[in-house]
């Protein structure tokens, strides 16, 4: 039997013997309408973000890997440091990573902070080293003042990933349609496709993985489950941390929000198209072929994750 038949026979038994209570609690949770965070550290960690001074030629900012106009992530498929070197992953979005439960492809930066000290050591990506940031921070009279404002002391670097990892926090992009949907605001509905888009996301198992407030970004899990994908060697996966060959091409499950704004998809960047990670996706980890009509339903849902732009980039200065 084929396996979307055996999907499909699994779902309607559930359906028959369960009923309407099946989808009472709801596998994706709306992003909270306000995050608390300090809004004169994220102020200050905005102007940090988008400074290409704190790399050692001076041409990488944080923003340059995590654009705002392309849902905070890297429109090509791997990024660019220092001296145009050339990174060997798809730098993930930055919008909403306070949710995630881990950093990073692999998961190896616990928070934030963490995540925010690990570009800037390396000697692909920004290259630099601290103390070559506190002397530029130092000889800038924005930051020597604005440091002693909010930190109450001279530029260091701990504070510098502090405010940084402050930003990051402040980037959730609330009132998707989806998020509208499930609070029940009034007017808000499904059309027809959206809504079956969302069906079929949950019945063939999509949602296993692309759940709760981040749809996603929550879990490891093995790209290429049911059809193996191809393993690269020094492609940060789990397997780069536990050396552990079952880790080979497992992930931090990205999140699903604003996915229509964050091509290419995929660690590797190997999905033009957000149609093409579709097919990947259900070819590798479900074991089968999408019809283009269940394509066009998927799509149509994720379209409806797309949230509005974080409120702290809204801000002048």
């Amino acid at each position: 039997m084929h396996p979307k038949t055996i999907i499909n026979n699994i779902f309607f038994v559930l359906t028959l013997f369960i009923g309407s209570t099946l989808w009472a609690e709801e596998p994706i949770k709306p992003i909270p309408l306000h995050v608390e965070y300090d809004r004169a550290k994220a102020k200050l960690g905005k102007v940090l973000f988008l400074d290409p001074g704190i790399s050692s030629d001076g041409t990488v900012s944080c923003h340059s890997c995590h654009d705002f106009d392309h849902g905070g992530a890297d429109p090509r498929p791997v990024s660019i440091g220092v001296h145009g070197k050339k990174g060997n992953v798809n730098a993930p979005t930055v919008f909403n990573s306070y949710f995630n439960f881990r950093q990073f492809w692999n998961g190896r930066a616990k928070d934030l902070k963490d995540q925010a000290n690990g570009p800037i050591h390396n000697p692909v990506e920004m290259d630099m080293v601290p103390k070559e940031i506190e002397k530029y921070l130092a000889s800038n009279g924005y930051y020597t003042q604005a440091f002693k404002e909010v930190y109450k002391r001279p530029p260091s670097y701990e504070d510098m990933l502090d405010a940084i990892a402050e930003f990051e926090k402040a980037l959730y992009t609330p009132n998707c349609k989806f998020d509208r949907y499930l609070r029940r605001e009034k007017g808000v509905k499904l059309t027809k496709q959206e809504a079956e888009g969302y069906r079929l996301f949950k019945m063939l198992g999509c949602v296993t993985c692309h759940n709760g407030i981040n749809i996603g970004g929550n879990s490891f899990q093995k790209f290429g489950l049911i059809i193996p994908y191809k393993w690269k060697e020094g492609v940060p996966d789990r397997y780069d941390i536990t050396h552990d060959p079952k880790d080979k091409n497992v992930y931090k499950v990205p999140t699903l929000r604003n996915i229509e704004l964050t091509a290419p998809y995929f660690h590797d960047g190997s999905a033009a198209t957000l149609r093409e990670s579709l097919q990947k996706m259900a070819y590798h980890n479900l074991g089968f072929e999408l019809s283009k009509a269940e394509i066009r339903a998927i799509e149509a849902f994720l379209k409806t994750l797309t949230g509005e732009k974080p409120a702290i980039l809204k801000e002048g200065d």
